[in-house]
C-alpha cells in the first residue's frame, strides 16, 4: 500500500490495564470503531499514545497488533521521537520490519537541535529506511520550527512527504502550498484549527478527539471535501468545547475520559500521569456530558 497523505488519521491513545500493561483488548475495540467511522490510517506512540512511556517492545506490539487488526485497509504510522539518530534510526528500521506503512518524525527530544542539527536529523533517519515521513512541525510544544528553507533541504529526500503542520499559525498553509505545491502534503495537527486548515488546502487532518469521537471527526473532513461547508462547520461548532481538550497540558486524561463516555476506551493511563480529579475533572465531565446532550445526527457521510 502506498502512502496517500489525506483524511481523517487518528492519533490513538494506548490503553492500559489496571495493572499497567498494554490492555490490548480496549485497544480493539478502539481501533474497530475507527475503521467503522471510515478514517484513513492509524497513527501510533504520539504524544495522545503516551510514547515517551512506552518501552520499545511495547511499541513493536502495538505496530504488529494494528497491522493485523486494520489488515491493509488503513495504513499503520508509528511516530519516532528519540534523543539520538541513532535510536531514530533502529525505530524507523523496526517500524518497516513490524509491517508500519510510514513514520511521524518528532525533532530530536530533550536536546534543542540547531536547524542544521535538525535536518541532519532528518535526513538520517530518510536515507535508512523507505518508509514515507510526515515530519511532526510543533515549535509550541517542542521548541523546534521546521522552517521553510528547513523543508526545502529536507525534500531532497524523497520518502520525506509530508508534514504535521502544528504550528498554530494557519497561514503556514498557503504558504507550504505556494512554496512546495502536492510535493509537501500537509495533515493538519491541531484539533481546534483543523476545519480551517482543510478549508484553506490541508490535505488531511491528524486528530485527538476522534478517539472518542471518530464519527463526528469523519463526518466534518468529508463534508468540507465534498463542498458541503455549511454542514461540516455546524458539526464543528458543536465539536469545539470538546476539541479543546486537545489544547491541553492533560489531553491524555480528557481524551481518555471522552473514550470512558463513548464506550470505546478506559481512563487508565500510565505514571507519572495520573487521572483526572477535582475541579479539573469536574470541568471536563461537563464539558463531555454537555455535549453529548446535544451529540448531532450525522448525514450519511460515507457515501458522499
Amino acid at each position: 500500500m502506498s502512502m496517500q497523505w489525506k483524511g481523517v488519521m487518528p492519533a490513538v491513545t494506548t490503553k492500559f490495564t489496571n495493572d499497567d500493561e498494554l490492555d490490548l483488548k480496549a485497544f480493539e475495540i478502539n481501533i474497530k470503531a475507527q475503521l467503522e467511522a471510515g478514517v484513513h490510517g492509524i497513527v501510533l506512540g504520539g504524544t495522545l499514545g503516551e510514547a515517551s512511556t512506552l518501552l520499545d517492545e511495547e511499541k513493536r506490539k502495538l505496530t504488529t497488533t494494528t497491522v493485523d487488526l486494520v489488515k491493509g485497509k488503513v495504513p499503520v504510522l508509528i511516530n519516532i521521537a528519540e534523543q539520538t539518530t541513532k535510536a531514530a534510526i533502529e525505530a524507523a528500521q523496526k517500524a518497516e520490519m513490524d509491517g508500519a506503512k510510514g513514520l511521524m518524525m518528532l525533532p530530536p527530544m530533550r536536546y534543542k537541535s540547531g536547524d542544521k542539527e535538525t535536518v541532519a536529523y532528518f535526513k538520517a533517519v530518510a536515507n535508512n529506511t523507505s518508509l514515507p515521513i510526515m515530519v511532526y512541525n510543533n515549535p509550541v510544544d517542542y521548541k523546534v520550527e521546521v522552517t521553510l528553507p528547513m523543508f526545502d533541504e529536507l525534500l531532497k529526500c524523497t520518502n520525506i512527504e509530508a508534514v504535521k503542520e502544528s504550528t498554530r499559525d494557519i497561514t503556514n498553509v498557503t504558504r507550504i502550498k505556494n512554496a512546495f505545491g502536492n510535493r509537501l502534503k500537509i495533515m493538519t495537527g491541531v484539533d481546534t484549527l483543523a476545519l480551517e486548515s482543510l478549508l484553506m488546502g490541508a490535505d488531511g487532518w491528524i486528530a485527538g478527539l476522534v478517539c472518542a469521537f471518530p464519527a463526528e471527526t469523519v463526518a466534518i473532513y468529508e463534508l468540507q471535501k465534498a463542498g458541503r461547508i455549511q454542514e461540516a462547520i455546524e458539526i464543528y461548532r458543536w465539536f469545539l468545547p470538546l476539541l479543546e481538550l486537545d489544547i491541553n497540558p492533560k489531553l491524555v486524561q480528557n481524551i481518555k475520559l471522552a473514550e470512558v463516555y463513548t464506550g470505546i476506551g478506559t481512563e487508565n493511563v500510565r505514571p507519572p500521569r495520573l487521572p483526572l480529579e477535582g475541579l479539573e475533572r469536574n470541568h471536563v465531565k461537563q464539558v463531555i456530558e454537555s455535549s453529548l446532550k446535544n451529540r448531532p445526527v450525522l448525514p450519511n457521510y460515507k457515501n458522499l
